[in-house]
């Protein structure tokens, strides 16, 4: 019988950073192993497993060998930086089906020392073009009128924006890195905690104008873990569990809808939007009910277009709305109060999980000196490029 709500009953995430005694099962296994005590479960008790690693070849019949073989059927997920999200999805897709009561949702990555990543120049830098091949049959653009590594991607992104709507500039971007690591120095886990003044941030080394360095994610290591649930089983339990228990109220992946488009520049904008509309359908809820968003904050370019991607602010409105205050912690709608990928981290396939349990942890009041008060509704966001993106809606418990 499909279940008619599905519940994160445990998660819980690594700490973000350099893990160099560690490989990504040692990883992995502390995630699960914590994802399942915080949630009053074992092994025993998973009927299913989606497992997202993007980097490397490893599986989630890897991780079982670590932390318990039950023969339950493993889904080995690689989606971008959705992965993760994707990982969760799967767990939610079959306890909502029916098929399940419990499933496990794995995103791990190591990924310290990996410096920037890029698309590559697939032969760019060469004097002669030479066609082979699928990705031969056209011209690769890295070098030739554009880039594939992906500040340049994120930083055209934040510049086409500026172009089209107005009200950006360098230091406005700098102002949104600013607020996020201020943020950070409250998050425990996240991989660094250091505020930055403004003036640090726009003298820092340029990546990708307008990206200075504290503006790009940090590649790391880390994982992160959550235990779904049907509304059957959460019954079951008890009513601590319940009570700490999270719901989730809509759960969407999205790809690129066909569309006369630029081929050059990735279009991050329109399968976000459609992900938000029907998250927002989904959820029966209006941007405006939002408590707190985690959203992909790849670049600080990145996070500017997604206010707008999202509908927290009117279109072409996201200069002014992150200029009115809203998204800092105490504003009206908080944005990356953990600090967002800029300085928690970016270990890829564990981002989409960490984001949800930002947002779990809040509504379970459980976030300490960062806690957003009177958190009922949040919103976790993951785009990655190619493309895909997730957004999970997340509900408090009415216990």
């Amino acid at each position: 019988m499909a279940s008619d709500d599905v519940w994160i009953l445990g998660i819980k995430m690594t700490k973000f950073g350099k893990h160099p005694d560690k490989d990504v099962i040692d990883l992995a296994a502390e995630a699960t192993m914590a994802a399942l005590a915080d949630g009053g479960v074992t092994m025993k008790d998973v009927q299913i497993m989606g497992f997202g690693n993007l980097m490397g070849l490893t599986a989630g019949q890897s991780l079982q060998k670590q932390v318990g073989q039950t023969g339950i059927p493993v889904y080995n997920v690689s989606n971008a930086c959705a992965t993760g999200a994707t990982a969760l999805r799967v767990a939610y897709m079959a306890i909502k089906a029916g098929e399940v009561d419990c499933g496990l949702a794995v995103g791990v990555e190591k990924l310290a020392g990996a410096g920037l990543l890029a698309g590559g120049s697939r032969g760019a830098d060469k004097d002669t073009w030479t066609p082979s091949g699928r990705l031969g049959a056209v011209a690769p653009i890295d070098g030739r009128i554009g880039t594939e590594t992906m500040p340049g991607v994120f930083a055209q992104i934040g510049m086409e924006y500026g172009h089209k709507y107005g009200g950006t500039s360098f230091e406005l971007f700098a102002k949104i890195s600013e607020k996020n690591h201020a943020h950070s120095t409250l998050n425990p886990l996240a991989a660094y905690s250091k505020r930055f003044t403004l003036e640090q941030i726009m003298g820092d080394i340029m990546i990708s104008y307008p990206n200075t360095r504290p503006m790009c994610s940090a590649n790391c290591d880390g994982a992160a873990a959550a235990v779904l649930v049907s509304d059957a089983k959460l019954k079951t339990l008890s009513k601590e569990q319940q009570r700490r228990a999270v719901k989730v109220s809509a759960s969407i992946l999205t790809t690129d809808p066909w569309e006369e488009a630029c081929q050059v520049l990735p279009n991050v904008n329109t399968l976000t939007r459609n992900a938000a509309k029907q998250a927002y359908e989904k959820a029966g809820i209006g941007p405006e009910d939002l408590d707190l968003v985690e959203l992909h904050d790849c670049f600080a370019t990145a996070e500017l277009v997604h206010y707008d991607n999202l509908m927290l602010c009117e279109q072409g409105g996201a200069a002014d709305f992150f200029n009115s205050g809203a998204t800092w912690r105490d504003g009206k709608t908080p944005v990356n109060v953990s600090g967002g990928l800029e300085s928690k981290g970016h270990p890829i396939a564990a981002t989409g999980i960490a984001n949800v349990w930002e947002i779990a942890h809040q509504l379970r009041g459980e976030a300490g000196d960062r806690q957003i008060e009177g958190a009922k509704v949040g919103l976790a966001h993951v785009i990655g490029l190619g493309s895909a993106c997730g957004i999970h809606v997340l509900e408090k418990s009415g216990l």
